[in-house]
């Protein structure tokens, strides 16, 4: 696709409207520097010099959407607590529509508390409840959706398998999806697969799509393709694991992020594209698949194919693991990096 084609799918993402449900996380960092050992125990003291709040998982998609100039909306589950007011807070500065979230006083809010020293992470700390979420509070969320589908582009399942995507919400949103025609793309728990029948398109890494064969049992010899204790290692092998889950799962397509051999696209079709990396600098790859599901879903609302889609995404995913810690782009940066590749005459 030439520069100008990709400039008018970006030029018209204002006009979208994207509803993110999943797991929302409030990633805590606490900041600081070693220089001595605890005489209590053999481990290090750090003395904090800068503590900060983020979105995580499936708020951390709906930011990349918002960076990006798209309206988006955000639905899931937090605690009645201080953390939900801190996610909250964050979200609305960033210019998410948080009015799908619902408060459940029986849950704590996700956070994920990670204390570094210089650029060396010393720990992480989980606060969370996993359990799927009751009738009542499934209930709240799809009421929601069901009020105001008609006004979203599409529809991203942000799964971090922390009880809020769970068979009862999904069955009842992906009806009505289906019923309005809408576009549902997921990021998934490798745990859920079976939960994401015919869905527009899911995002696994390589060693998602690998448990993906595993917990769904597929072993099509017609495909000569058959995991065990064997992993992905090839494009080649990645598609007829992907071959195998589309056509059982009834979905359109898979894009599989491949770390340092970039992306791969497989579509139903039998079509499928490869698309190296651009990344030129990786500092931290925190986040990339938050992008990438995220950029790739706008697109696609915005009239992209799925493969100029795709490519679009991997522009996206290449700026923000050159970044340090969890970050988005913006439309400006995106046209940029895709501007650079095309006056070097890559497409």
């Amino acid at each position: 696709m030439r520069l100008s084609g990709y400039k008018k799918i970006i030029s018209v993402y204002d006009k979208a409207r994207i509803l993110v449900i999943g797991d929302l996380i409030l990633d805590e960092y606490i900041q600081g520097k070693v220089d001595r050992i605890s005489p209590e125990a053999p481990v290090p003291v750090v003395w904090a010099e800068k503590h900060s709040f983020v979105p995580g998982g499936a708020a951390n998609v709906a930011y990349n959407i918002s960076a990006l100039d798209a309206e988006v909306c955000l639905a899931g589950v937090v605690g009645d607590d201080e953390n939900a007011a801190e996610l909250s807070g964050a979200l609305k500065k960033r210019g998410v529509d948080i009015s799908g979230i619902v408060r459940d006083p029986r849950r704590h809010t996700t956070v994920k508390t990670r204390i570094i020293a210089g650029h060396q992470q010393v720990v992480r700390v989980d606060w969370e409840h996993t359990h799927p979420l009751p009738e009542r509070v499934n209930g709240k969320i799809l009421d929601f959706v069901s009020a105001n589908i008609d006004g979203f582009s599409a529809i991203i399942i942000e799964d971090y398998g922390k009880g809020v995507v769970n068979e009862e919400l999904l069955s009842g949103l992906l009806s009505l999806a289906v019923k309005e025609g809408k576009i549902v793309n997921v990021d998934p728990k490798e745990e859920n697969f079976q939960l994401y029948r015919k869905v527009t398109s899911i995002t696994p890494n390589r060693k998602e799509l690998e448990n993906a064969v595993r917990n769904l049992k597929l072993t099509d010899t017609t495909n000569n393709f058959k995991l065990n204790n064997d992993k992905i290692t090839s494009v080649e092998q990645a598609g007829k694991a992907a071959d195998q889950v589309m056509r059982y799962l009834e979905m359109e397509s898979i894009l599989v992020t491949m770390g340092e051999q970039g992306m791969a696209l497989f579509e139903k079709d039998g079509r499928s594209i490869t698309i190296p990396t651009v990344a030129q600098e990786v500092f931290d790859v925190s986040g990339a698949g938050d992008t990438v599901i995220a950029v790739f879903t706008l697109a696609l609302a915005c009239g992209a194919t799925k493969a100029e889609a795709a490519h679009i995404a991997n522009f996206a995913a290449g700026i923000v693991v050159s970044k340090l810690g969890t970050a988005v782009t913006s439309r400006a940066e995106l046209l940029k990096k895709i501007k650079e590749h095309a006056s070097r005459g890559v497409r």
